[in-house]
């Protein structure tokens, strides 16, 4: 009975497919754009339906879907792919390490790491990018400005 109401009303079908989809998309948190796209290609394929486009049929359905979900991924992937931006994450500075002082161990510059070890753990200590001064010499006193994994990034302090 249900299967026949189906098959009588493909595009209120497509069309409750493709926004039960676009709900999942929403609602689970998926990002990877298959239910999204999915949604947009089943909508559309309904409307083509419901416009008298296509045939309520089920090869015609199901290939509209396809077509109009690569279709709708050529067509929104750049400008969803901007939406999201681009840009190099923000330096983290919520470590309890950033503001620890310690002495340099040795010469510290550009080009030459340093190495300390804090709390047990070996760290490389490398010059902070933002540093005006281009090198620190070996028993400065320096503050760790950022952290990354194993890395201090320091600066000579003042």
């Amino acid at each position: 009975m249900i299967n026949d109401y189906i098959v009588a009303h493909q595009a209120e079908f497509w069309m409750l497919l493709g926004f039960l989809f676009l709900v999942i998309e929403v609602s689970t948190g998926f990002v990877t754009g298959v239910f999204l796209f999915a949604g947009i290609g089943a909508v559309v394929t309904g409307l083509l339906m419901m416009m008298g486009i296509l045939p309520e049929t089920w090869i015609a359905g199901i290939s509209s879907t396809g077509l109009a979900s690569g279709l709708s991924v050529a067509l929104l992937w750049k400008p969803l792919k901007k939406l999201q931006g681009s840009k190099a994450p923000e330096k983290d500075n919520s470590s309890d390490l950033i503001g620890h002082e310690f002495d340099l161990d040795s010469d510290l510059d550009e080009q030459t790491d340093s190495t300390t070890t804090y709390s047990g753990v070996n760290w490389r200590v490398e010059l902070d990018k933002s540093s005006s001064q281009r090198k620190i010499n070996s028993g400065e006193k320096v503050v760790v400005s950022s952290v990354e994994v194993g890395v201090f990034k320091v600066v000579p302090k003042t």
